[in-house]
């Protein structure tokens, strides 16, 4: 039964868009804009007390951040959708190991961050606000965090980022809106009316935001993992970063999935961060 609950939902909002199209992108941008997880919880919380915890605001959402100082090169952590700082538990403890200054942040409506709306955009101002208060030179982003981290760097560079490291990240909007599309089963009418939603509110077409074409201006050195078995975002978004990346070097896994929580991948990130 659960598996029918999104097509349900979307008929709902099909029935909508008949009489008020306008509302019923609304009522769709709001639920695709939503997580439903992602807060952090006791365990998570025990953990991120060993870092030094701050807040900064960004468009007027409180954003939680995350420090264990080191010595070496600050490296900011991006974490992705219905997820938080503790993702990168593991990779946490080999960069404080290495004694680099790490740094992370919780999305807007995620972890211990305020707000209840999420979106690439949005996010890729709060991580350049918190790349620019302390002075990133490398910034590590997994899935949408990827992708906002590309949209940041393409609309608001920072000279002392040197390094971008973009973990099953997708490579442009359309096909993430064209899968949440299909799983909810919206007709063209609402697809449509969510099309022209978003050039209202962002003065632009999803197609205008694309991560990877961005990347073929980008002067920090990039790498780029994708693993072919991610069953959430397609390995041929990984690919199209490696086209267009040219300052970037890819990387293929198998057998990792989207979260790509691995030795394999982590020793790729450090040995990315040592050359």
């Amino acid at each position: 039964m659960k598996k029918y609950i999104p097509k349900i939902i979307g008929n709902g909002i099909n029935a909508i868009g008949f009489l008020a199209p306008k509302y019923a992108a609304h009522l769709s941008i709001v639920l695709f804009s939503s997580p439903k997880k992602g807060k952090t919880n006791e365990k998570q919380a025990a953990y991120l007390k060993s870092a030094q915890q701050d807040e900064l605001i960004c468009n007027d959402i409180k954003i939680k951040t995350y420090q264990w100082p080191g010595k070496k090169d600050t490296i900011l952590l991006a974490h992705g959708w219905e997820s938080n700082t503790y993702r990168w538990k593991d990779l946490i403890e080999l960069l404080k190991a290495e004694d680099y200054n790490v740094i992370a942040l919780d999305a807007p409506a995620h972890g211990s961050s305020g707000g209840k709306l999420f979106n690439a955009l949005i996010y890729s101002e709060c991580i350049h606000a918190v790349a620019k208060k302390f002075k990133a030179t490398t910034i590590i982003g997994h899935s949408v965090g990827g992708m906002a981290t590309a949209f940041g760097n393409y609309n608001l560079p920072i000279d002392h980022v040197e390094k971008l490291v973009l973990l099953g990240a997708p490579a442009d909007f359309t096909g993430v809106f064209s899968r949440y599309i299909d799983m909810m089963g919206y007709n063209k009418r609402v697809s449509k009316a969510m099309n022209t939603y978003v050039l209202k509110r962002f003065n632009n077409l999803p197609e205008y935001f694309n991560a990877a074409q961005f990347t073929q201006e980008f002067k920090a050195k990039g790498l780029i993992v994708h693993d072919k078995k991610d069953r959430i975002i397609p390995y041929k978004d990984g690919l199209k970063f490696k086209q267009n990346y040219t300052n970037g070097e890819f990387v293929s896994t198998k057998g990792f999935g989207h979260g790509l929580k691995s030795d394999l991948v982590y020793n790729h990130i450090l040995d990315f961060l040592n050359t």
